[in-house]
Formats: C-alpha cells, structure tokens, sequence
C-alpha cells in the first residue's frame, strides 16, 4: 500500500482507506516516509498497538484512528525510550 494522507503526524492513511495513530515514541521514524513509501501493515506481537506499519526502513507501532492508547502502557514505553 502507499500513503494517501499524512498531513497529522501522528496519523497516517493509506490509500485502502485505513486511517493509523502512530505511537508517540515512533513519530521521527515516519518523517522520511513520502506519497511513494510502500507501507506493509501486520498484527502486531505487543500489548501497546494493534499492528505495525513496515515501509522505508522503518517499522512503526499503531492503532486504528479514533482508538486510544493505553496511557500506563504509553507511559512505560516512552521512559524505556
């Protein structure tokens, strides 16, 4: 898939339709991704996202838009870096 849409960093969509919160500890590995970045989505393995974007070398945490983040688990997450 190829990105539609990123005019809010911390939401991307892909041109299905789908719409994705980027995890706030992985915003600066979206900031090379451009119209042309193909994007793989996958379930993710963690109890922090949903899924996974995967596209120019970067592989970035997810929810759908209009989700929420678990705050503890957000929280844990940014202080381990």
């Amino acid at each position: 898939m190829r990105i539609r849409s990123h005019s809010e960093s911390h939401i991307v969509e892909l041109d299905d339709g789908s719409r994705w919160q980027i995890f706030p500890g992985d915003l600066d590995l979206t900031l090379n991704w451009k119209p042309e970045t193909e994007i793989v989505v996958m379930p993710a393995d963690d109890d922090l996202s949903s899924h996974v974007l995967v596209g120019g070398d970067a592989k970035v945490r997810v929810i759908g838009d209009g989700e929420s983040w678990p705050v503890r688990e957000v929280k844990s997450a940014l202080k381990e870096g």
